[in-house]
C-alpha cells in the first residue's frame, strides 16, 4: 500500500517553544548529554538516534520540549501525560488510542486488564515490554477513554512523529482504528486494514485490534494471533529486537 503520509515536515516546529526559538533566528537548540543525564539519572549511553544523538538523551529532550503540554482540551482533565515506555532502542514500537485511567494515574501505557493481555500476545511471539516501546497517539487520557477527536490526534501527532524519528525503529504495530487510521492515512475500518503490511514512509506497520477489543470479543483473538504471525515473520527478516540496546 503507497503511504500518503508526509513525514518530511518535522512539525514539531510549530508548536509555541520552536515560535520561541525561531524569534531568535534559532533552527535548533543544542543541549549538553550531560544535562539530560543529570535530568535522567543516569549516565548518557551511545546509541546514536535520528540526528547523531543517543536515543534516549534525545527521548529526554523531547519530553522536556512537550512540558505541561496545553495544546488540546485532553490537559484539562489529566493527571499525567503518558508518554511512553519500554525500550526505545529496539526498533519495534506498538502503537495503541490513547491512556486509560490507570495509565493516568500510574504515567505508563498499558498498565490495566488491556496491558495484561498484551504482555501475553507478546509472550506467545517471545516478546516482552524490553523488546520494544510501547506508546499512543495522544498522550493524555481522553475522558471516559471515549476515542480520540481528530483535533486531539493532530496536536499531539508531532510528539509521536518525533519518536518515531528519533527510535527509527524497523517495525510499527498499530493497535485499534484510530492509532492503525493515523499511521497508514486510511479511513477504513480495522477490519480491512488489519492482515496486511502497510507503510509509514519505509517503516512497515501492521494494523491489528486493540487488546481491549478482545477483552470485549473474544472472536477478534484468532485475527490478532494472525496478525502477530505476520510480524513475527517480519522480525525474523529484519534482525528485530535489536539485541542487548535496552537503553530505556
Amino acid at each position: 500500500m503507497t503511504d500518503n503520509r508526509d513525514t518530511s515536515a518535522p512539525r514539531g516546529r510549530d508548536d509555541p517553544f520552536w515560535n520561541s526559538v525561531a524569534s531568535f533566528g534559532l533552527d535548533e537548540i543544542f543541549v549538553l548529554p550531560e544535562w539530560i543525564a543529570g535530568l535522567k539519572g543516569n549516565k548518557t549511553i551511545s546509541i546514536t538516534g535520528g540526528e547523531g544523538g543517543s536515543i534516549p538523551s534525545e527521548l529526554a529532550a523531547l519530553v522536556s520540549r512537550v512540558g505541561d503540554c496545553r495544546a488540546c482540551v485532553l490537559c484539562e482533565e489529566r493527571n499525567t501525560i503518558v508518554f511512553g515506555a519500554g525500550n526505545p532502542s529496539a526498533g519495534i514500537i506498538f502503537i495503541g488510542e490513547g491512556p486509560g485511567a490507570n495509565e493516568d494515574i500510574q504515567g505508563e501505557p498499558f498498565v490495566g486488564r488491556a496491558g495484561k493481555l498484551l504482555d501475553k500476545i507478546l509472550a506467545a511471539i517471545d516478546l516482552d515490554r524490553n523488546s520494544l516501546y510501547i506508546t499512543n497517539i495522544v498522550k493524555c487520557r481522553p475522558p471516559g477513554n471515549r476515542t480520540p477527536a481528530k483535533d486531539e490526534v493532530a496536536a499531539c501527532w508531532w510528539i509521536l512523529e518525533e519518536q518515531i524519528r528519533i527510535m527509527q525503529p524497523g517495525v510499527i504495530v498499530a493497535m485499534g482504528a484510530p492509532a492503525s487510521r493515523t499511521m497508514t492515512g486510511s479511513s477504513e475500518g480495522i477490519g480491512k486494514l488489519r492482515g496486511t503490511i502497510h507503510r509509514y514512509g519505509d517503516i512497515p506497520v501492521i494494523p491489528t485490534y486493540h487488546p481491549a477489543a478482545l477483552l470485549r470479543t473474544e472472536a477478534l483473538k484468532r485475527p490478532v494471533w494472525e496478525d502477530m504471525k505476520i510480524l513475527r515473520k517480519l522480525l525474523d527478516e529484519l534482525g528485530l529486537p535489536r539485541a542487548g540496546k535496552n537503553q530505556a
